[in-house]
């Protein structure tokens, strides 16, 4: 399911009513916890965070002229999901999240390569997510981007 929307405001108005308050939540608790540089955006059905085109010209490769996207929020069907490309290309980031996971949550972990989807509101783990946000910068992003995508290697 997703999504169009002109703005972030518009998305969460789109979503469930149920899941409105606990998404906008999450979006906040990321917002806030960001390193500076990343924009806010909505793209793909989504909203999310990306390298402005301003910081990074070169941009998405799969989608020329775009900002480079790092975190997605997205509503699905039956669930919230956080895409968040450092997870899938960091495999230290990776095994830190999956270890902490447990301290902040008793819900078993539903995630995917990049994917980390909440089913219920209430087992969103917010301060784990504050804490993955403030682990990588605009700059590290860039540096993993440019090594294992730009050229179309895989990590």
């Amino acid at each position: 399911m997703q999504i169009q929307a002109a703005s972030i405001e518009d998305y969460i108005s789109k979503i469930p009513e149920e899941r409105q308050e606990p998404f906008k939540k999450l979006f906040d608790t990321i917002s806030n916890n960001l390193p500076a540089g990343f924009e806010e955006t909505t793209s793909y059905g989504m909203v999310g965070w990306a390298v402005p085109l301003e910081t990074y010209p070169a941009g998405y490769h799969c989608t020329p002229g775009s900002p480079l996207p790092f975190i997605n929020l997205a509503s699905q069907k039956n669930f919230i999901a956080l895409y968040h490309m450092g997870l899938y290309s960091t495999p230290e980031l990776l095994d830190w999240f999956v270890a902490e996971y447990p301290k902040y949550s008793k819900k078993k972990l539903d995630m995917g390569k990049s994917c980390v989807r909440f089913k219920k509101a209430e087992d969103i783990p917010f301060e784990l997510m504050a804490e993955l946000s403030k682990k990588m910068t605009v700059e590290d992003w860039i540096g993993i981007y440019e090594s294992q995508y730009k050229n179309n290697k895989k990590p």
